[in-house]
């Protein structure tokens, strides 16, 4: 039996869907509005995020919509 290794992203992906899912933070706030959740590890998400291509601006549902987190 193998087991799939969860990529980091769609962890963080699954987080902050249940962040959404609770009213805590809608869809069309920014990604930087994350940084206020998770305190000493936001700086290493955000680099996760830079190394993809966000910017702290982009709204949070961009973020929710990647389907594949392929690194090349």
């Amino acid at each position: 039996m193998t087991q799939k290794v969860i990529h980091p992203m769609v962890k963080l992906q699954r987080k902050v869907q249940s962040l959404v899912d609770s009213q805590i933070i809608k869809p069309t706030d920014s990604i930087w509005k994350i940084a206020l959740l998770y305190g000493d590890e936001w700086q290493h998400w955000k680099k996760d995020l830079l190394d993809f291509e966000f910017t702290m601006r982009d709204p949070v549902s961009d973020l929710l919509a990647v389907e594949a987190w392929d690194e090349e």
